[in-house]
Protein backbone atom coordinates (compact mmCIF):
# COMPACT_ATOMS: atom_id res chain seq x y z
CA UNK A 1 0.00 0.00 0.00
CA UNK A 2 3.23 2.30 0.63
CA UNK A 3 4.69 1.78 -2.65
CA UNK A 4 1.48 2.44 -4.03
CA UNK A 5 0.71 5.21 -2.92
CA UNK A 6 3.95 7.13 -3.35
CA UNK A 7 4.14 5.75 -6.97
CA UNK A 8 0.18 7.30 -7.18
CA UNK A 9 2.45 10.65 -5.56
CA UNK A 10 5.46 10.74 -7.56
CA UNK A 11 3.25 10.24 -10.74
CA UNK A 12 4.90 12.73 -13.58
CA UNK A 13 2.96 15.80 -14.51
CA UNK A 14 2.81 15.13 -17.66
CA UNK A 15 1.29 11.53 -17.67
CA UNK A 16 -1.70 13.21 -15.34
CA UNK A 17 -2.52 16.10 -17.49
CA UNK A 18 -2.51 13.18 -20.46
CA UNK A 19 -4.50 11.02 -18.12
CA UNK A 20 -6.66 13.74 -17.72
CA UNK A 21 -7.26 14.83 -21.00
CA UNK A 22 -7.68 11.43 -22.62
CA UNK A 23 -10.55 10.76 -19.80
CA UNK A 24 -12.43 13.89 -20.82
CA UNK A 25 -12.03 12.94 -24.71
CA UNK A 26 -13.43 9.74 -23.95
CA UNK A 27 -16.22 10.57 -21.15
CA UNK A 28 -18.88 11.73 -24.28
CA UNK A 29 -18.04 7.33 -25.55
CA UNK A 30 -18.77 6.48 -22.11
CA UNK A 31 -15.25 4.86 -22.46
CA UNK A 32 -12.49 4.85 -19.98
CA UNK A 33 -8.84 4.87 -20.33
CA UNK A 34 -8.61 1.18 -20.16
CA UNK A 35 -10.63 0.37 -22.50
CA UNK A 36 -9.25 2.71 -25.09
CA UNK A 37 -5.69 0.69 -23.92
CA UNK A 38 -7.32 -2.23 -24.44
CA UNK A 39 -8.95 -1.39 -28.12
CA UNK A 40 -5.48 -0.19 -29.05
CA UNK A 41 -3.34 -3.18 -27.95
CA UNK A 42 -5.69 -5.40 -29.48
CA UNK A 43 -5.25 -3.12 -33.00
CA UNK A 44 -1.21 -3.29 -32.38
CA UNK A 45 -1.88 -7.14 -32.26
CA UNK A 46 -3.72 -7.15 -35.21
CA UNK A 47 -1.05 -5.08 -37.27
CA UNK A 48 1.73 -7.24 -35.94
CA UNK A 49 -0.26 -10.12 -37.20
CA UNK A 50 -1.52 -8.40 -39.97
CA UNK A 51 -0.17 -9.19 -43.63
CA UNK A 52 -0.65 -7.01 -46.91
CA UNK A 53 -3.95 -7.15 -49.27
CA UNK A 54 -1.41 -8.57 -51.76
CA UNK A 55 -0.60 -11.40 -49.89
CA UNK A 56 -4.10 -11.85 -48.52
CA UNK A 57 -5.71 -11.86 -52.14
CA UNK A 58 -3.64 -14.73 -53.17
CA UNK A 59 -4.42 -16.68 -49.89
CA UNK A 60 -8.19 -15.75 -50.15
CA UNK A 61 -7.93 -17.51 -53.31
CA UNK A 62 -6.29 -20.45 -52.71
CA UNK A 63 -8.71 -20.92 -49.60
CA UNK A 64 -11.91 -20.72 -52.34
CA UNK A 65 -10.08 -22.89 -54.43
CA UNK A 66 -9.60 -25.78 -51.48
CA UNK A 67 -13.56 -24.97 -50.86
CA UNK A 68 -15.16 -25.88 -54.00
CA UNK A 69 -15.70 -22.25 -55.28
CA UNK A 70 -16.80 -22.96 -59.12
CA UNK A 71 -14.56 -21.57 -61.52
CA UNK A 72 -16.63 -18.78 -63.23
CA UNK A 73 -16.94 -17.43 -59.09
CA UNK A 74 -13.02 -17.50 -58.78
CA UNK A 75 -12.57 -15.45 -62.14
CA UNK A 76 -15.09 -12.94 -60.50
CA UNK A 77 -12.95 -12.55 -57.57
CA UNK A 78 -9.74 -12.62 -59.14
CA UNK A 79 -10.86 -9.74 -61.17
CA UNK A 80 -12.35 -7.67 -58.68
CA UNK A 81 -9.87 -7.83 -56.64
CA UNK A 82 -6.92 -7.24 -58.91
CA UNK A 83 -8.63 -4.09 -59.59
CA UNK A 84 -8.92 -3.62 -55.56
CA UNK A 85 -5.27 -4.91 -55.51
CA UNK A 86 -3.85 -1.91 -57.75
CA UNK A 87 -4.61 0.69 -55.26
CA UNK A 88 -4.13 -0.79 -51.77
CA UNK A 89 -1.58 -3.98 -52.48
CA UNK A 90 1.36 -2.78 -50.96
CA UNK A 91 -1.01 -1.62 -47.48
CA UNK A 92 -1.15 -3.80 -44.26
CA UNK A 93 -4.74 -4.88 -44.44
CA UNK A 94 -5.34 -3.86 -40.16
CA UNK A 95 -4.35 -0.71 -41.21
CA UNK A 96 -7.26 0.12 -44.22
CA UNK A 97 -10.07 2.29 -43.07
CA UNK A 98 -13.85 2.56 -43.95
CA UNK A 99 -13.56 5.85 -46.22
CA UNK A 100 -10.31 4.54 -47.99
CA UNK A 101 -12.52 1.96 -49.30
CA UNK A 102 -15.53 3.91 -49.71
CA UNK A 103 -13.75 7.02 -51.80
CA UNK A 104 -12.59 3.81 -53.99
CA UNK A 105 -15.91 2.12 -54.18
CA UNK A 106 -17.35 5.69 -55.38
CA UNK A 107 -14.08 7.06 -58.03
CA UNK A 108 -14.72 3.56 -59.98
CA UNK A 109 -16.08 4.29 -63.31
CA UNK A 110 -19.09 1.06 -63.37
CA UNK A 111 -22.81 1.05 -62.66
CA UNK A 112 -24.25 1.24 -58.94
CA UNK A 113 -25.24 -2.65 -59.38
CA UNK A 114 -21.42 -3.26 -60.49
CA UNK A 115 -20.00 -1.00 -57.51
CA UNK A 116 -22.04 -3.16 -55.07
CA UNK A 117 -21.15 -6.20 -56.50
CA UNK A 118 -17.40 -4.86 -55.98
CA UNK A 119 -18.33 -3.89 -52.08
CA UNK A 120 -20.00 -7.50 -52.30
CA UNK A 121 -16.83 -9.27 -52.99
CA UNK A 122 -14.58 -7.24 -50.51
CA UNK A 123 -17.12 -7.15 -47.52
CA UNK A 124 -16.42 -11.39 -47.75
CA UNK A 125 -12.73 -10.84 -48.54
CA UNK A 126 -12.46 -8.30 -45.34
CA UNK A 127 -14.69 -10.87 -43.05
CA UNK A 128 -11.76 -13.91 -44.28
CA UNK A 129 -9.20 -11.49 -42.65
CA UNK A 130 -11.07 -11.23 -39.36
CA UNK A 131 -11.76 -14.49 -39.25
CA UNK A 132 -7.35 -15.37 -39.78
CA UNK A 133 -6.81 -12.59 -37.47
CA UNK A 134 -5.16 -10.03 -39.88
CA UNK A 135 -7.74 -7.27 -38.97
CA UNK A 136 -9.62 -6.77 -36.27
CA UNK A 137 -12.78 -5.03 -37.96
CA UNK A 138 -14.35 -5.27 -41.09
CA UNK A 139 -14.59 -1.85 -43.01
CA UNK A 140 -16.44 -2.48 -46.01
CA UNK A 141 -19.77 -3.15 -43.83
CA UNK A 142 -19.11 0.92 -42.97
CA UNK A 143 -19.20 1.66 -46.74
CA UNK A 144 -22.28 3.13 -48.59
CA UNK A 145 -24.53 0.77 -50.91
CA UNK A 146 -24.98 2.77 -54.39
CA UNK A 147 -28.67 3.10 -54.87
CA UNK A 148 -30.15 0.61 -57.63
CA UNK A 149 -32.85 1.72 -59.81
CA UNK A 150 -34.65 -1.47 -60.92
CA UNK A 151 -35.80 -0.97 -64.69
CA UNK A 152 -38.26 -3.36 -66.45
CA UNK A 153 -36.29 -6.40 -67.78
CA UNK A 154 -35.72 -6.39 -71.39
CA UNK A 155 -37.64 -9.24 -73.29
CA UNK A 156 -38.31 -10.86 -76.74
CA UNK A 157 -41.75 -10.79 -78.19
CA UNK A 158 -43.30 -13.85 -79.63
CA UNK A 159 -42.50 -12.14 -83.36
CA UNK A 160 -38.83 -11.31 -82.18
CA UNK A 161 -38.46 -14.65 -80.57
CA UNK A 162 -39.36 -16.61 -83.68
CA UNK A 163 -37.11 -14.10 -86.02
CA UNK A 164 -34.25 -14.75 -83.72
CA UNK A 165 -34.74 -18.85 -84.05
CA UNK A 166 -35.25 -18.99 -87.86
CA UNK A 167 -32.35 -16.23 -88.82
CA UNK A 168 -29.56 -17.08 -86.60
CA UNK A 169 -27.08 -20.27 -87.21
CA UNK A 170 -28.53 -23.56 -86.59
CA UNK A 171 -25.88 -24.47 -84.37
CA UNK A 172 -27.07 -21.44 -82.41
CA UNK A 173 -30.68 -23.06 -82.27
CA UNK A 174 -30.27 -25.16 -78.91
CA UNK A 175 -28.74 -22.47 -76.97
CA UNK A 176 -31.18 -19.59 -77.84
CA UNK A 177 -34.36 -22.32 -77.53
CA UNK A 178 -32.71 -23.66 -74.28
CA UNK A 179 -32.72 -20.29 -72.92
CA UNK A 180 -36.02 -18.82 -74.30
CA UNK A 181 -37.90 -22.31 -73.25
CA UNK A 182 -36.11 -23.43 -70.40
CA UNK A 183 -34.73 -20.22 -68.46
CA UNK A 184 -31.32 -21.76 -68.13
CA UNK A 185 -28.49 -18.90 -67.45
CA UNK A 186 -25.98 -18.66 -70.16
CA UNK A 187 -23.60 -20.10 -68.16
CA UNK A 188 -25.65 -23.05 -67.46
CA UNK A 189 -26.23 -23.67 -71.04
CA UNK A 190 -22.00 -23.08 -72.32
CA UNK A 191 -21.64 -26.31 -69.61
CA UNK A 192 -24.92 -28.42 -70.25
CA UNK A 193 -24.69 -31.82 -72.25
CA UNK A 194 -27.03 -33.29 -74.31
CA UNK A 195 -27.06 -36.26 -72.25
CA UNK A 196 -28.49 -34.14 -69.38
CA UNK A 197 -31.36 -33.40 -72.03
CA UNK A 198 -33.78 -36.00 -72.10
CA UNK A 199 -36.53 -35.38 -74.76
CA UNK A 200 -38.31 -38.48 -74.42
CA UNK A 201 -38.97 -37.71 -70.40
CA UNK A 202 -39.17 -33.88 -71.16
CA UNK A 203 -36.65 -32.67 -68.89
CA UNK A 204 -33.73 -30.90 -68.61
CA UNK A 205 -31.29 -31.59 -65.79
CA UNK A 206 -29.46 -29.06 -64.63
CA UNK A 207 -26.15 -30.41 -62.27
CA UNK A 208 -25.52 -28.89 -58.62
CA UNK A 209 -21.62 -28.68 -60.32
CA UNK A 210 -23.15 -26.65 -63.25
CA UNK A 211 -25.79 -24.60 -61.47
CA UNK A 212 -24.88 -20.95 -60.32
CA UNK A 213 -26.64 -21.87 -56.99
CA UNK A 214 -24.46 -25.62 -56.43
CA UNK A 215 -28.31 -27.41 -56.41
CA UNK A 216 -29.51 -29.63 -59.10
CA UNK A 217 -32.86 -28.69 -60.24
CA UNK A 218 -35.15 -30.38 -63.63
CA UNK A 219 -36.51 -27.89 -65.62
CA UNK A 220 -39.54 -28.91 -68.18
CA UNK A 221 -39.09 -29.27 -71.64
CA UNK A 222 -42.00 -27.49 -73.27
CA UNK A 223 -44.03 -28.81 -76.44
CA UNK A 224 -42.18 -26.02 -78.77
CA UNK A 225 -38.04 -26.26 -77.27
CA UNK A 226 -38.87 -30.17 -77.80
CA UNK A 227 -39.75 -29.07 -81.44
CA UNK A 228 -36.50 -26.68 -81.72
CA UNK A 229 -33.94 -29.23 -80.19
CA UNK A 230 -35.05 -32.46 -82.01
CA UNK A 231 -33.10 -31.99 -85.11
CA UNK A 232 -30.18 -31.40 -82.96
CA UNK A 233 -29.98 -33.84 -80.28
CA UNK A 234 -27.37 -36.23 -79.38
CA UNK A 235 -26.71 -38.61 -76.78
CA UNK A 236 -23.80 -36.89 -75.86
CA UNK A 237 -21.40 -33.69 -75.94
CA UNK A 238 -22.07 -30.23 -75.13
CA UNK A 239 -25.21 -28.33 -76.14
CA UNK A 240 -23.12 -25.63 -76.88
CA UNK A 241 -19.32 -24.37 -77.11
CA UNK A 242 -18.96 -21.91 -74.45
CA UNK A 243 -16.02 -19.97 -77.26
CA UNK A 244 -18.63 -19.81 -79.64
CA UNK A 245 -21.54 -18.22 -77.63
CA UNK A 246 -20.46 -14.83 -78.15
CA UNK A 247 -19.96 -15.24 -81.95
CA UNK A 248 -23.31 -17.24 -82.26
CA UNK A 249 -24.98 -13.72 -80.10
CA UNK A 250 -23.07 -11.28 -82.52
CA UNK A 251 -24.79 -13.67 -85.62
CA UNK A 252 -27.85 -13.50 -84.29
CA UNK A 253 -28.01 -9.81 -84.14
CA UNK A 254 -26.81 -9.11 -87.31
CA UNK A 255 -28.92 -11.69 -88.98
CA UNK A 256 -31.72 -10.95 -87.27
CA UNK A 257 -31.75 -6.80 -86.97
CA UNK A 258 -32.52 -7.04 -83.57
CA UNK A 259 -31.06 -5.96 -80.25
CA UNK A 260 -30.09 -8.16 -77.61
CA UNK A 261 -30.86 -6.86 -73.97
CA UNK A 262 -28.99 -8.12 -71.16
CA UNK A 263 -29.85 -11.80 -70.15
CA UNK A 264 -32.97 -11.27 -73.15
CA UNK A 265 -33.65 -14.96 -73.35
CA UNK A 266 -33.65 -16.24 -69.50
CA UNK A 267 -35.88 -12.59 -68.76
CA UNK A 268 -38.36 -13.50 -71.43
CA UNK A 269 -38.31 -17.06 -69.97
CA UNK A 270 -39.23 -15.90 -66.62
CA UNK A 271 -41.90 -13.34 -67.93
CA UNK A 272 -44.12 -15.66 -70.35
CA UNK A 273 -43.48 -18.54 -68.10
CA UNK A 274 -44.94 -16.43 -64.92
CA UNK A 275 -47.94 -15.06 -66.95
CA UNK A 276 -48.96 -18.63 -68.14
CA UNK A 277 -49.10 -20.14 -64.86
CA UNK A 278 -49.50 -17.39 -62.31
CA UNK A 279 -47.33 -19.33 -59.82
CA UNK A 280 -44.25 -17.29 -59.02
CA UNK A 281 -43.05 -20.70 -56.59
CA UNK A 282 -43.45 -22.90 -59.48
CA UNK A 283 -41.20 -20.51 -61.88
CA UNK A 284 -38.61 -20.01 -59.52
CA UNK A 285 -38.04 -23.51 -58.97
CA UNK A 286 -37.48 -23.73 -62.43
CA UNK A 287 -35.08 -20.53 -62.93
CA UNK A 288 -33.21 -22.02 -59.63
CA UNK A 289 -34.21 -18.68 -57.44
CA UNK A 290 -34.05 -19.51 -53.24
CA UNK A 291 -37.58 -17.52 -53.57
CA UNK A 292 -40.53 -16.44 -55.37
CA UNK A 293 -40.46 -12.68 -53.81
CA UNK A 294 -37.97 -11.15 -56.34
CA UNK A 295 -39.23 -12.89 -59.32
CA UNK A 296 -43.00 -11.97 -58.43
CA UNK A 297 -41.95 -7.96 -57.97
CA UNK A 298 -39.81 -7.69 -61.12
CA UNK A 299 -41.97 -10.39 -63.92
CA UNK A 300 -45.45 -9.68 -62.76
CA UNK A 301 -48.02 -8.33 -65.30
CA UNK A 302 -45.12 -6.79 -68.00
CA UNK A 303 -47.08 -9.12 -70.96
CA UNK A 304 -50.60 -10.20 -71.70
CA UNK A 305 -52.17 -13.27 -71.24
CA UNK A 306 -52.69 -13.55 -75.03
CA UNK A 307 -49.10 -12.68 -75.54
CA UNK A 308 -48.04 -15.69 -73.02
CA UNK A 309 -50.24 -18.11 -75.25
CA UNK A 310 -48.18 -16.92 -78.53
CA UNK A 311 -44.44 -17.46 -76.21
CA UNK A 312 -45.17 -21.26 -75.57
CA UNK A 313 -46.60 -21.73 -79.56
CA UNK A 314 -43.24 -20.70 -81.51
CA UNK A 315 -42.91 -24.16 -83.45
CA UNK A 316 -40.63 -24.83 -86.18
CA UNK A 317 -41.06 -23.98 -89.60
CA UNK A 318 -42.73 -27.31 -91.63
CA UNK A 319 -39.19 -27.97 -93.17
CA UNK A 320 -37.41 -27.50 -89.90
CA UNK A 321 -36.69 -31.48 -89.03
CA UNK A 322 -34.61 -31.37 -92.43
CA UNK A 323 -32.04 -29.27 -90.20
CA UNK A 324 -28.63 -30.85 -89.87
CA UNK A 325 -26.36 -28.88 -87.44
CA UNK A 326 -22.93 -29.58 -87.85
CA UNK A 327 -20.22 -28.36 -85.53
CA UNK A 328 -17.95 -27.10 -87.91
CA UNK A 329 -20.57 -24.08 -89.36
CA UNK A 330 -19.11 -22.35 -86.45
CA UNK A 331 -16.24 -22.11 -88.56
CA UNK A 332 -17.51 -21.52 -91.88
CA UNK A 333 -20.71 -18.80 -90.80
Amino acid sequence: MKREGEAAVTMPDQLRLDALACAEKLQPYGKTISDATEHFLAFLAAMARSCTVAELVAEFIAAKKKDGASQRYLEDLSYRLATFEEKFGALKVAEILPAQIDDWLRGLDVAPLTRNNFRRILSVFFSFAKIRGYSTSNPVQSTAKAKVVCGTPGIFTPEQMRTVLETGPAWFVPFLAIGGFAGLRSAEIERLDWSKVDLAGRLIEVTAKNAKTAQRRFVPICDALAAWLAPHARASGPVAAADSIRFGRLATVKASGIEWPSNVLRHSFATYRLAQFRNAAQTAAELGHAGAAMLYQHYRELVTPDAAAKWWQIMPPADYGNIVAFHAEVANV
